[in-house]
């Protein structure tokens, strides 16, 4: 595994260097960009158990892309291609996460019949600003709930848009479980995923994956506003040789929207 060197914060003040940054307050870290991701950059690069330590809660995926991750509670779930869930070793590597200390600031009550447009509504309008990162935290009870997840891929490693051609997709009617996931301003596209991008896990934790779309029945969510962004960039060859000076949001609109 190459050495990681390079730490990057980005604040209210701009983008700094943040070698002595750690985890605190109000921070999404963050290992490499989702443009990386996009291009084919799978290698993980930083252990579970590292990231483990800059957060409780959080989304990402695997080494060789081999499924989707659920960080709840402290505790890592794989979600891999079958669709059911898989406890991680603590020494796998992810080649891209975000995690935060999940403090939430307020939680709202999620009115039945609303859809995944409609639960992301709601969240707008509970952080104040378009430009600020928030975390969100629903647990509840789910009409449908579907999601897809990825299968592990060998080198030549493909671009995620070929792999999202084939994902396999699951659907599951009343269902209870867990939302997690982030929303990011859109000028930090191609360093993640601009808005909303939620992950599931079942209440039973034989399910999950990413999510495309679902209804909720019940629901509670909890916010966290966020503020802070660190950054630990990969320190692998593919990364430092890949190219991420296009413009790839098209390829990654590509590969969030819901395929029916």
């Amino acid at each position: 595994m190459a050495r990681r060197v390079s730490w990057l914060a980005l604040g209210c003040m701009g983008l700094v260097l943040a070698g002595c940054a750690g985890p605190s307050r109000n921070t999404v870290f963050q290992t490499s960009t989702i443009d990386a991701l996009l291009a084919g950059v799978y290698d993980g690069d930083l252990s579970l158990r590292e990231l483990r330590r800059q957060g409780d809660f959080g989304i990402g995926t695997f080494d060789d892309l081999d499924g989707e991750m659920v960080l709840l509670d402290g505790q890592f779930y794989q979600v891999r291609a079958d669709g059911r869930v898989y406890a991680p070793d603590p020494d796998g590597e992810t080649p891209f996460a975000a995690v935060c200390r999940f403090q939430p600031d307020r939680q709202v009550a999620v009115p039945s019949g609303l859809d995944m447009a409609g639960v992301e509504a709601l969240l707008d309008r509970e952080v104040p600003g378009r430009n600020r990162f928030a975390a969100v935290r629903v647990d509840g009870h789910f009409k449908r709930m579907r999601t897809r997840s990825v299968p592990a891929q060998s080198r030549p490693y493909p671009p995620l848009k070929e792999v999202a051609a084939t994902q396999p997709v699951f659907n599951r009617k009343n269902i209870s479980g867990t939302l997690v996931g982030f929303r990011c301003p859109s000028y930090v596209g191609g360093v993640n995923v601009p808005g909303w991008h939620l992950h599931f896990i079942s209440q039973d934790r034989s399910f999950g994956g990413h999510v495309l779309a679902f209804d909720v029945v019940t629901g509670v969510a909890q916010v966290d506003e966020l503020d802070r962004l660190v950054m630990q960039l990969p320190g692998t060859k593919d990364f430092a040789e890949a190219d991420l000076s296009r413009d790839r949001q098209a390829e990654l609109a590509g590969v969030e929207k819901e395929k029916e």
